[in-house]
């Protein structure tokens, strides 16, 4: 294993890698080469492997332990580590969005510039901050038009509130003229897609409570912190600093994280956590078919396609100005 470079610990690249892990009551540590967690048994201990090379996240929940060796080998593969309490929240540090990343020198600095570029100016930020929620409409419409297991549950983008919910949020959009505005409107959305999934689903009375203990909000509180996991390694990978929020940075430091992981959480996590919640399902059962919708539906890919173009989009305007003063 010490032959190999960090370059070839990352040939997979990030919007690419299928796992996210979380562990609890267990101890992650490099045994010959490999980072493996250690579970002791009555009788024996059970060692279990953790493909580096193909995980973005490792959140490590109640009872776990990390060794130096292998925080050392998740860096060299490009691995982001949190630490949170049980079922995946809270993440610790302040109870901020905020992870171990790993350090290197050769990230790209293309899309931190193009980030930067339209980030000081309050109108191009709220421009993005809009243009971010439009794209989450939009996502939720493609997931919830084509997914047959969400149609089979009642979900769907052609109902009649929910596109009068959608209609409404975009019209909210459009004529906002500051954050807080778009905070509401994103508020107002959510409450309206919460009602939806509750009567798609059965579940009577339900109130959004981020301290309640039924499986509904439970299930919602931990699939939130596994976009957010996924919205942490977009920014870590394309080098833009959490703290450089459009929508959410006037009430929490890094919120970027918040702002990206917006993205997908309506469309994947918020019918999933209902669904699942009617089912009776295990926490495990939740995560395993929360992990598989953002795979079948490329939840990572969207993340980075969002922000690279978003990023870009400062040169993209000035290449089309120059192009007119040249014609």
């Amino acid at each position: 294993m010490d032959d190999l470079s960090p370059s070839d610990l990352k040939a997979i690249l990030h919007s690419k890698r299928a796992n996210l892990y979380y562990l609890e009551h267990c101890r992650v540590m490099q045994k010959d080469g490999r980072v493996l967690y250690l579970t002791e048994a009555k009788d024996d201990n059970h060692y279990w492997n953790i493909p580096i090379v193909n995980t973005t996240v490792l959140m490590l929940g109640s009872g776990t332990s990390i060794t130096h060796a292998a925080v050392r080998m998740l860096a060299r593969a490009g691995v982001l580590v949190g630490f949170c309490g049980g079922g995946g929240i809270p993440l610790y540090m302040g109870n901020e969005i905020e992870w171990m990343t790993p350090q290197s020198e050769y990230r790209p600095t293309q899309y931190v510039q193009g980030w930067l570029s339209f980030w000081f100016d309050p109108e191009q930020r709220l421009a993005t901050a809009k243009s971010l929620q439009q794209r989450r409409i939009e996502f939720l419409r493609q997931v919830w038009s084509k997914d047959k297991d969400l149609r089979a549950e009642g979900f769907h983008a052609d109902d009649a509130n929910i596109q009068a919910a959608l209609s409404h949020c975009e019209q909210r959009i459009s004529s906002t003229e500051k954050a807080s505005d778009l905070l509401l409107a994103e508020a107002q959305l959510t409450k309206a897609l919460y009602k939806y999934a509750a009567g798609q689903t059965k579940q009577v009375n339900f109130i959004r409570d981020h301290d309640s203990t039924d499986r509904a909000n439970a299930f919602l509180n931990h699939g939130n912190y596994l976009a957010y996991g996924l919205a942490a390694t977009t920014l870590w990978v394309l080098g833009i600093p959490h703290g450089f929020a459009v929508m959410h940075g006037k009430t929490r430091r890094g919120a970027l994280v918040f702002d990206v992981a917006d993205l997908i959480k309506d469309a994947l996590v918020l019918p999933w956590a209902f669904i699942c919640a009617k089912e009776n399902a295990t926490e495990q059962e939740f995560r395993q078919q929360c992990l598989l919708a953002f795979t079948n539906h490329k939840a990572l890919d969207f993340m980075f396609d969002q922000m690279k173009e978003l990023s870009l989009r400062g040169e993209v305007e000035i290449d089309a100005k120059a192009e007119e003063t040249k014609s």
